[in-house]
């Protein structure tokens, strides 16, 4: 078996107060371009994934939000050709400001029943059973 590294990556599903989640499609020169996610970004060195989702969401999406306002809920553990990827998912409620797409990305606010229509990148698609289950 060959040892991949390993890359922590944060995610966040945000809800609304419809119930919907925020996903965000992958722009066009990252890799799995076109893609939807939740959003998030790769945990810096000497960073909290807690840390790294309040830096994400700011860049991102340009909203705030505090360390209290995530909630762990689940992980995903998948292995790539390049790297094996751990992603913690949290959960955010509470947040300040309104979503703007700082990167070129287009977004969706999507019930939970109809994430599984967007197309997700593999290491994201066990974790929509699991919030579809938990909203």
């Amino acid at each position: 078996m060959t040892r991949l590294p390993i890359v922590l990556v944060a995610a966040v599903a945000l809800i609304d107060r419809d119930g919907r989640v925020l996903i965000a499609q992958r722009p066009q020169g990252k890799s799995m371009a076109g893609l939807w996610e939740f959003p998030g970004g790769k945990v810096e060195e000497r960073e909290t994934p807690e840390a790294a989702l309040i830096r994400e969401l700011q860049e991102e999406l340009a909203v705030d939000t505090v360390e209290s306002c995530l909630a762990p809920f689940t992980f995903a553990s998948h292995a790539y050709d390049e790297f094996h990827l751990l992603m913690p998912l949290y959960v955010c409620r509470k947040w300040e400001g309104r979503v703007m797409p700082q990167e070129g990305q287009e977004i969706a606010w999507v019930p939970p029943m109809r994430l599984k229509d967007y197309s997700m990148p593999p290491a994201d698609k066990p974790l929509i059973a699991m919030l579809r289950d938990f909203l």
